[in-house]
């Protein structure tokens, strides 16, 4: 037995629209990019996903009976704004006002994510998504209208899941870019006007209300794969590049000395005005949201002479002989998660949230309660890193989201790939009852919380 965790910590779930809604196009919702995503052999379409738009009373009760207090969903652009720019659709906007009331009568704690990939078809059709400042206005009105109708309600709020991704080579994929999007200059670009966003609807939802508003990142801890001083150099880089120049936009109002340094010298417009700027300077951040999975290893060997850091992993990313590896190459390092909690809390003094965190397994139901230990065990192993770094490194801590903690299709759209403590009962190809069996991770978390973390056997 442990030292508890302070008292209020917030204990939950996490997840997204397309993942649990499905009603794809009921209640006046539009398209969104995913619904036109056909099922392949390994994966779902999302049109069902585990049906949340027609009964989240079940899963809601679950959460509730295990002592959860906090629940992160998403708002579906596309169902409270079926074009994404045009008139607002109250019947959408009355199934979030249930679902938050169906919270909040649970005592379940309600987080908000506005945007989560799942960018309106006719936006990315017509205007190319993020890399339009078009549909760069659109969110943010959709944002402030967001706020108006629940921020007396939901207290806490993140704008983009992940957003650090928007970085990434694969920029395109989360900002809705049907058209280009590949080039540097582009992707910064999309990079900025996520920002920007995200920047405008914080200062909104503070001027408008006393909810809080955090950065989300999908941190992963990035190692060098040997002592070789380029190895670490890069290592550095790839956090420098794709955390701490939104960290310090979040915390500072303004983009890393580094990055701007790059973008000067290697003549990137990213379309970055005086106005963006004056946004900037009002910014004020209340947490840092991160989802942890995983950690990565950079070779830079491996990379080619001249690539811009954002683009490091894509060459050189490397296994960690260290750590085990589930069968879909994400592996399993807890030193990790201590060490981002702590370095960040460090240097930016801001309170931290991790809010997605868990491990994917192939699992079939056959009647009898899974005996999920290898889930028990990732998560206890996480905790416990949490614990130390609440209570040996003096790092404020909101509470612990693990992600998709009742089975949804994978980021990917593969139900083979199971986060949950409740199994669904569903495959890819057949919905089957749709049943919902808790696993003996279920129990199991259900005493971690009733000892607020004191107790992880």
């Amino acid at each position: 037995m442990g030292q508890a965790l302070p008292k209020g910590f917030l204990w939950g779930n996490s997840t997204s629209s397309m993942q649990t809604e499905g009603g794809w196009n009921e209640g006046g919702k539009g398209k969104s990019v995913y619904d036109v995503r056909p099922a392949t052999e390994n994966s779902s379409d999302w049109k069902v996903a585990i049906d949340e738009y027609h009964d989240f009373d079940e899963d809601f009760d679950l959460m509730a009976a295990a002592g959860m207090n906090c629940y992160r969903f998403q708002i579906s652009w596309s169902r409270v704004c079926p074009t994404g720019d045009g008139d607002f659709n109250e019947e959408g906007i009355a199934f979030y006002d249930r679902l938050i009331d169906g919270l909040l009568a649970r005592h379940i704690t309600p987080m908000i994510c506005l945007y989560h990939f799942d960018m309106p078809l006719a936006l990315a059709e017509k205007e190319n998504g993020f890399l339009s400042r078009h549909v760069t206005n659109a969110f943010i009105r959709f944002g402030k209208e967001m706020v108006d109708r629940f921020a007396d309600k939901v207290p806490y709020w993140i704008v983009f899941n992940e957003q650090n991704l928007y970085s990434t080579t694969y920029a395109k994929h989360y900002a809705g870019v049907l058209e280009g999007g590949d080039t540097d200059q582009e992707i910064f670009t999309i990079a900025h006007h996520v920002m920007i966003a995200h920047v405008e609807i914080a200062n909104y939802l503070h001027a408008h209300s006393s909810a809080q508003i955090g950065g989300m990142l999908a941190y992963e801890e990035c190692y060098p794969a040997t002592n070789n001083p380029e190895d670490i150099l890069f290592a550095r880089q790839i956090n420098e590049f794709f955390n701490r120049n939104l960290l310090d936009v979040y915390a500072h109002g303004r983009y890393s000395n580094e990055v701007l340094t790059f973008i000067k010298n290697h003549d990137i417009d990213m379309d970055f005005t005086a106005a963006d700027q004056a946004q900037f300077d009002q910014v004020k951040t209340d947490f840092i949201a991160f989802s942890y999975y995983r950690s990565d290893s950079i070779d830079s060997t491996k990379v080619p002479v001249g690539t811009v850091p954002t683009r490091y992993l894509d060459y050189g990313g490397v296994p960690n002989k260290y750590t085990r590896y589930n069968e879909w190459g994400w592996n399993v390092d807890p030193l990790g998660f201590r060490d981002i909690l702590s370095k960040v809390y460090n240097e930016y003094g801001i309170p931290m949230f991790p809010i997605e965190n868990g491990i994917g397994v192939r699992e079939n139901f056959q009647g009898k309660e899974i005996q999920d230990d290898y889930r028990i065990q990732y998560h206890r192993v996480h905790l416990e890193a949490l614990r130390d770094a609440v209570q040996q490194d003096g790092v404020k801590v909101l509470g612990y989201l693990g992600w998709g903690l009742i089975d949804i299709p994978s980021s990917g759209g593969n139900f083979d790939k199971r986060y949950g403590m409740v199994y669904v009962n569903r495959t890819n190809h057949d919905l089957l009852d749709m049943k919902r069996v808790p696993k003996k991770s279920y129990g199991w978390f259900k005493h971690v919380i009733e000892s607020n973390g004191a107790d992880l056997d």
